[in-house]
C-alpha cells in the first residue's frame, strides 16, 4: 500500500473539538458521547429548532442518568456546557474532526462533504455515519479522500457499544488509527469493515428485516407473531418489524436500495410493502405509525 505523507502527523490527542452534522436521533447521540468523553462539540443542523430539540434530548438522557445515580448533576452540567449549537456549516472550521449524521440520502451527503471540504482545514478528518453508502463515493466529493472514513454508530448511540469503522480505498492508516482510538475514547467497541454496500451490520441486518416484511406481505404471520418468533426463537431483544420502526422505514428502504443497486442481486430487492408504507408516510416511531402504532 502506498505510504501517504502529511505536513504533520496527527494523533487522537489533536482532536479537541468535534463537529457533528445533524442533531437528530443519531447526531444528538454522537454529540452526547463525544461531550461525555471530554471533547468540545459543535452540533449543527439546518434549523435552530432542530438543534434545540437535539439539545433537549441530550438533556433528557443525562437527567435520566442523574436520576439513576449513574451521573452527578455537576457532570451533567459539564457535558451540556461542552456542546455548542450551530446552524452554519462554516462553524465547522473550528473542528479538528467532523462526523456527518444527516439523512441517509446520497445526494445530500455528497453536498455536505463538498461543503465541509471547503470549510475545514486540510488536516481535519471527515467521517460519515452512513449506514450503507460506499465511503469511496463520499470521499470522491472531497480533495482529501485519505482523510475520509466511515464511523457508523448504532442507535441509540449512548447505549449501543458498537462502532463500525469503515476504510475507503484511499483512507490513510493515520485516519483509521485516530478514528479507531476515538471510538474507544467514546466508550465504544470498534469493529473494522471494508467498503462494500451495507458494510457488515446492515448487509446482515437489513435483509433479515426485509424478509420479515415479506412474511407480513405474504401473510405468513401477523406482525406480533413474526416479532415473537424472532425474539423468543432466536433470542433477539427486539423483533425485526419493531426494530424497523425504531430505525425508520425510510432509512430501511434507503439501505435496501443501496444493497440492491450495489450488488444487482435479487435477494436484496426491497419488499413492495416497505415501499407502500414509506410512500404513505408511515415511517415508524418518528411519525407515530409504521408496522406498529405509537
Amino acid at each position: 500500500m502506498e505510504t501517504l505523507f502529511f505536513e504533520k502527523e496527527h494523533t487522537m490527542a489533536d482532536i479537541k473539538t468535534f463537529g457533528v452534522i445533524g442533531a437528530g436521533q443519531m447526531g444528538n447521540g454522537i454529540a452526547q458521547v463525544a461531550a461525555a468523553a471530554g471533547l468540545d462539540v459543535i452540533m449543527n443542523d439546518i434549523k435552530s429548532e432542530f438543534v434545540e430539540k437535539g439539545l433537549a434530548v441530550i438533556d433528557k438522557n443525562l437527567t435520566r442518568s442523574v436520576d439513576k445515580g449513574k451521573l452527578g448533576a455537576d457532570e451533567k452540567d459539564a457535558i451540556l456546557g461542552r456542546i455548542k449549537g450551530s446552524t452554519e456549516l462554516k462553524d465547522m472550521a473550528a473542528a479538528d474532526m467532523v462526523v456527518e449524521a444527516a439523512t441517509e440520502d446520497e445526494g445530500l451527503k455528497f453536498q455536505i462533504f463538498k461543503d465541509l471540504d471547503a470549510a475545514c482545514a486540510g488536516h481535519v478528518i471527515l467521517a460519515t455515519n452512513t449506514s450503507s453508502i460506499p465511503i469511496g463515493r463520499i470521499a470522491a466529493q472531497t480533495s482529501r479522500p485519505e482523510k475520509v472514513i466511515g464511523m457508523h454508530f448504532m442507535n441509540p448511540v449512548p447505549v449501543m457499544r458498537l462502532v463500525e469503522v469503515i476504510r475507503g480505498i484511499a483512507t490513510s492508516d493515520e485516519t483509521f488509527e485516530i478514528t479507531w482510538a476515538l471510538s474507544e475514547k467514546f466508550g465504544k467497541t470498534p469493529a473494522q469493515a471494508n467498503d462494500f454496500p451495507g458494510f457488515i451490520a446492515n448487509r446482515i441486518l437489513l435483509p433479515m428485516i426485509n424478509e420479515a416484511v415479506y412474511c407480513l406481505y405474504h401473510s405468513v404471520g401477523s406482525r406480533e407473531d413474526i416479532d415473537t418468533v424472532m425474539k423468543l426463537g432466536m433470542n433477539h431483544p427486539m423483533g425485526p418489524l419493531a426494530l424497523a420502526d425504531l430505525i425508520g422505514l425510510d432509512t430501511c428502504l434507503a439501505i435496501m436500495e443501496t444493497l440492491y443497486n450495489g450488488f444487482k442481486d435479487s435477494k436484496y430487492r426491497p419488499c413492495p410493502l416497505l415501499y407502500k408504507y414509506v410512500e404513505a408516510g408511515w415511517l415508524g416511531r418518528k411519525t407515530g405509525r409504521g408496522f406498529y402504532e405509537f
